[in-house]
């Protein structure tokens, strides 16, 4: 039975620790935290996991929380022509639904599955200078912890990575009572964008209580919404984040008026610097560690692509080890597992840039477009789950123009 040491507790690292569980893989997880101590810390994410990422949770039964969690129909994007005043808005439907569970509640009931099943997880945090003894004693060793010093085992590929700071400061907060749209109930994901300040998500989600709301803050540095960088308690980060909605967005603001956090830690504030890093790294002479999910690919959460790419590498990486066998786990395979999953999550960088970037005229007129034709409503929405699809129109001004004349002129 190969063994297989996976440090790190997040969604690429259990859902292939409890994949390779499940093939007869004897795997160990070595977490910074127990399941107690995730579950009473602060939220991580701001998760929205497409359907397709969550086909790879169903394959192997990981999807516990699909029949209380509120299923997100589609996405809804509002762009304002000045502070207060909607240009515009559309709803594009996607094909499944999509679904988001505090990765709190997730990952702490993911570690106690693994170990009911019969998984060794070992509660210590780990040091790059601890791999050099414990790599040599796994047949594979994979890196899942995706902040820390241990990330800077793994160089930045210049050549793939656009940016040296972080495009957006981020804050979020989980909350009750938010009240519901009258017009349109369908539960969707909502994009709020200010061209020169930023965009505000709302996403239904579900944590420890139940069903609840999350807001997330796309604060364009140094902006009107870049103002949680003290790092707010969540009743004064709510009072901000109402304070802002109701200024620039009232349409969404005028839904916060009873809202109120979930929990006494529900709010998250950081950034994040979209980068791609070189996938293995040596530990010890002839010793070499892999890296997943946001360990070599990091999105901004502005595109919704950082659990999906984590889920989406968990399979990827798992069918590349399955079929390996018994062949050795050396750097000529685990770059080439990385390859697999590159060639996926290339499209979510591009998408990533794209949000975080000026958009461009050809860009704007898609997305102006988009609230005429119900057509064009629904490929933008799918660009989230799909990524890949950019290519089919929207990365080339004539193919844009071309494919809006097409829709046009159908309908």
């Amino acid at each position: 039975m190969r063994k297989i040491l996976i440090v790190g507790a997040g969604q690429s690292g259990l859902q292939l620790a409890l994949c390779l569980q499940a093939e007869g893989y004897d795997v160990t997880v070595m977490s910074a935290r127990t399941p107690d101590e995730i579950r009473g810390g602060w939220p991580t994410s701001t998760q929205v996991m497409f359907y397709p990422a969550l086909d790879r949770e169903r394959e192997y039964n990981l999807n516990l929380w699909e029949s209380v969690t509120t299923p997100i129909e589609g996405a809804e994007v509002a762009v304002a022509a000045s502070p207060g005043v909607q240009a515009f808005s559309f709803y594009g439907p996607w094909d499944r639904p999509g679904g988001s569970v505090d990765q709190r509640v997730k990952m702490a009931a993911w570690l106690e599955l693994f170990e009911e099943r019969g998984g060794r997880a070992i509660y210590h945090s780990v040091m790059t200078s601890d791999l050099a003894g414990l790599a040599p004693m796994y047949d594979l060793t994979i890196i899942a912890a995706g902040k820390g010093e241990i990330v800077e085992l793994f160089d930045r590929d210049a050549s793939r990575s656009k940016y040296t700071s972080p495009g957006r400061h981020l804050s979020a907060i989980y909350l009750n009572g938010v009240a519901g749209t009258v017009d349109f109930p369908v539960p969707r994901m909502r994009a709020s964008i200010s061209a020169d300040e930023g965009t505000v998500y709302y996403m239904p989600a579900y944590t420890h209580s139940g069903p609840c709301d999350i807001v997330l803050v796309e604060a364009i540095p140094g902006g009107a919404f870049d103002i949680f960088s003290d790092r707010p308690s969540p009743d004064e980060n709510l009072r901000r984040t109402k304070a802002l909605l109701n200024q620039y967005f009232p349409w969404e603001g005028e839904l916060y008026a009873n809202a109120e956090p979930t929990d006494a830690r529900a709010s998250l504030v950081g950034a994040f610097t979209t980068t791609v890093r070189h996938p293995y790294a040596e530990v010890a002479p002839g010793s070499y560690v892999l890296g997943i999910g946001d360990v070599v690919v990091v999105n901004d959460p502005i595109s919704g692509q950082g659990s999906n790419n984590a889920s989406h590498s968990a399979g990827i990486y798992l069918k590349s080890i399955l079929e390996r066998g018994d062949g050795p786990f050396d750097p000529q395979w685990m770059q080439q597992t990385f390859d697999t999953f590159w060639a996926r999550a290339k499209d979510s960088i591009l998408w990533t840039e794209i949000l975080l970037d000026p958009l461009p005229e050809h860009g704007v007129q898609f997305l102006v477009a988009a609230a005429q034709f119900p057509q064009l409503a629904y490929e933008f929405a799918r660009f989230f789950p799909f990524p890949d699809t950019l290519h089919d129109f929207l990365t080339d001004p004539a193919k844009t123009a071309a494919h809006i004349e097409s829709v046009a002129a159908a309908q």
